[in-house]
């Protein structure tokens, strides 16, 4: 051959690419992760404010692994159609069939479901409404600035708590007695006014700061039962029906209300309007 034989030298260039770019996909993937747990506990948050404590129950033993035999809750469209095994249809069977039938256990109706959840409801926004009428909130309040100073609300399970409390210079009863003041008689009397809203049971409980150990004979206890009941008293002559004084109760000094147990914040009386039985 005219080049002597020897073959013709073939250069390849191979182009690598680096994967994970500028063009690179591996956050689209985080990405999409971020968001579905976004969107899942965004759903968390929906389901916590829409959903009454009996969903929510049900929701959580939904994806229990323990369902078919929660006594509470449960059931589906599976093996138990709904039912757990502890109902009279699912119990072993021998010959004569359940051994100790329940009595009674009716199962409840949606529909009464449902007309508890509207009572249950309709008293909480019944007791939203004394509270803000009492504090003013969304307009004035009923009782004067001076007084409104020693109120302090909360909604429990229980019902709505009043807290009257002394500041400093400025009790609510006649020092070491149960004597109220004029300010406690003015609130007292807005108190038992508007309690006409409802016809919910009262509770009323006192409370005492703790005293040095140089007040040996500080009475405690006499002094918070006293003021409870001076505070009933006092319901009662604005006019709250007496039928509806559920109990009055005098805790001494055993449960205060800051750490400091000698400050006069722990001089209280709590009066609680009570939630009705559904």
């Amino acid at each position: 051959m005219a080049d002597g034989g020897n073959a013709p030298v073939i250069i390849k260039r191979k182009k690598v690419i680096v994967a994970g770019g500028h063009h690179g996909g591996a956050w689209k993937v985080a990405y999409a992760d971020f968001v579905t747990a976004m969107m899942a506990f965004f759903m968390l948050m929906w389901l916590l404010n829409a959903t009454t404590e009996q969903q929510r129950k049900g929701i959580a033993d939904y994806f229990s692994p323990t369902i078919p035999i929660n006594r509470v809750s449960g059931g589906g469209d599976g093996a138990f159609g709904g039912d757990n095994m502890f109902t009279d249809e699912m119990l072993a069977q021998s010959g004569t069939g359940v051994s100790q039938p329940s009595l009674g256990n009716e199962p409840v109706r949606v529909e009464d479901s449902a007309e508890a959840d509207a009572a249950a409801a309709a008293q909480v926004a019944a007791l939203r409404d004394i509270e803000a009428i009492l504090m003013g909130q969304g307009g004035e309040s009923m009782v004067s600035d001076q007084a409104l100073r020693h109120i302090v609300t909360r909604l429990t399970d229980e019902g709505l708590i009043i807290e009257l409390f002394d500041l400093p210079g400025a009790p609510l009863f006649i020092a070491d007695s149960s004597e109220p003041t004029p300010v406690m008689g003015e609130i007292a009397r807005v108190m038992a006014q508007i309690f006409g809203i409802v016809d919910s049971q009262v509770a009323v409980n006192a409370h005492v700061r703790t005293r040095s150990v140089l007040h040996l004979n500080y009475p405690v206890w006499d002094l918070s039962v006293g003021r409870a009941d001076s505070m009933r008293l006092l319901l009662e002559g604005g006019g709250l029906n007496p039928q509806r004084m559920g109990r009055i109760t005098g805790s001494g000094d055993r449960v205060p209300a800051i750490r400091d147990v000698t400050a006069v914040r722990n001089n209280r009386v709590e009066v609680v309007l009570l939630r009705a039985d559904p």
